[in-house]
């Protein structure tokens, strides 16, 4: 028994994240029921699907963010880097989690303050040292996302004053910030402008090279365009994943071929 455990945590040590039979429930409603899935380190896994079919509830499931919505509860197992991590539940423990997994809303979401100080907040909340430390980890993050050359000489000026592009950009480069090796985005690009788009989504190829990352998308063509990996979530459940091309042009159930052209 102890040498099949020693095999299933060696097996999850080669994914990014490993989930195993998890079931997630609001009070009586099941939201997700006995999921499964390996993401893979160093890749683009998309989670696709209608509305309400769970796609978002396993996301926020993986950093614990569910965990402030009282009616949630959760069975089965999300290991990440090989732990589990609903296997402790102390706040010390989950903050620890959560510096590991960044998080990217639909909606940007920066701070009433400027843009260093936007990227310095993760830094000065979890390590010490002065901002002039991070000075040159937060310039460096804005060129990773695409933004320095847009706002080089204003880093004084109000986070609220940018575009929503950029604003969405500055979300991603606080983010970076703590070097998280997964991040998690539910439809970032979702009330973007398609130049604001193709930006993250360039950004998003560029940082699968040192991070593994899921994106919760409605857009069929983004899946196809970036995403090694896809998911697709129905009712609750994963009807079929695999590779985005295997999965685009082959599917096997005729509900993700409606799905995916459109006659749903």
């Amino acid at each position: 028994m102890d040498s099949m455990n020693s095999m299933d945590s060696m097996d999850s040590m080669e994914h990014a994240i490993a989930i195993k039979n998890v079931t997630c429930r609001y009070g009586s409603t099941t939201a997700l029921q006995d999921v499964s899935l390996d993401i893979p380190k160093n890749a683009i896994y998309s989670f696709i699907g209608p509305s309400g079919c769970g796609k978002t509830t396993l996301l926020r499931s993986i950093n614990r963010l569910n965990d402030m919505i009282p009616s949630f509860r959760i069975e089965g197992s999300i290991l990440v880097e090989g732990k589990d991590v609903y296997a402790h539940s102390t706040s010390e423990d989950t903050a620890k989690l959560r510096r590991r997994i960044g998080m990217i809303f639909q909606q940007p979401n920066p701070l009433p303050s400027s843009i260093l100080k936007n990227l310095l907040l993760p830094v000065k909340e979890h390590y010490k040292g002065k901002e002039k430390d991070y000075r040159s980890l937060a310039l460096e993050k804005l060129k990773l996302s695409f933004l320095y050359e847009e706002i080089a000489g204003q880093l004084n000026q109000n986070a609220l004053s940018l575009s929503g592009g950029q604003q969405q950009r500055l979300c991603i480069a606080r983010a970076l910030m703590l070097e998280p090796p997964i991040m998690l985005f539910d439809e970032p690009c979702s009330a973007l402008d398609p130049i604001s788009t193709f930006k993250i989504e360039e950004m998003l190829i560029n940082l699968k090279k040192e991070r593994s990352i899921i994106i919760v998308t409605h857009n069929m063509e983004q899946a196809l365009r970036i995403a090694d990996y896809t998911a697709f979530f129905y009712q609750g459940k994963i009807i079929e994943a695999g590779e985005t091309g295997q999965i685009f042009r082959r599917p096997k159930t005729d509900l993700l071929k409606r799905y995916i052209t459109g006659r749903f």
